[in-house]
């Protein structure tokens, strides 16, 4: 094993600009990814806040058909608006008339309900729900229901 007086600065020269480019490599790797990592970032929370106004718009619009249909058993029609910080909702009620089958009360049996809503904020969304239905005495009955966005 040599010892530390045979050392030598003049053999180390030709490494120090060795050792630089690794160092300018690192760093523009280092740099390189944390661009990447912001990018990624910016992304998923673009999704999201578009995910949420999906949701919010969803619920605002189910909202407004449980709003319509507030008393739904006695009177033949509802219209139900709201608006808030989260948006403005929309819904409508209505009686059809007697159930096309047949079965039930032959009179005032079946009703439709329609909700819409729209988001406010960052993103704007737009969702409705229609639901279908029929009465078996004072009891309501969903048959059929449509959310769309």
């Amino acid at each position: 094993m040599p010892s530390i007086r045979f050392f030598s600065r003049g053999r180390t020269e030709s490494q120090r600009g060795f050792v630089l480019v690794i160092a300018l490599v690192l760093a523009i790797l280092y740099f390189m990814l944390m661009t990447l990592i912001m990018i990624d970032s910016s992304r998923a929370q673009g999704e999201a806040q578009r995910y949420r106004a999906r949701v919010v718009a969803a619920a605002l619009a189910e909202n407004a058909a449980e709003l319509a249909c507030a008393q739904m058993v006695t009177l033949p029609s509802g219209v139900g608006q709201l608006q808030d910080d989260q948006g403005r909702m929309y819904g409508t009620y209505r009686r059809l008339g007697s159930n096309p089958s047949g079965t039930g009360p032959p009179s005032d049996a079946r009703f439709e309900v329609m909700g819409e809503a729209d988001t406010k904020g960052v993103l704007n969304q737009h969702a409705t729900v229609f639901l279908e239905g029929h009465f078996n005495g004072n009891e309501v009955h969903i048959d059929f229901s449509r959310h769309s966005q």
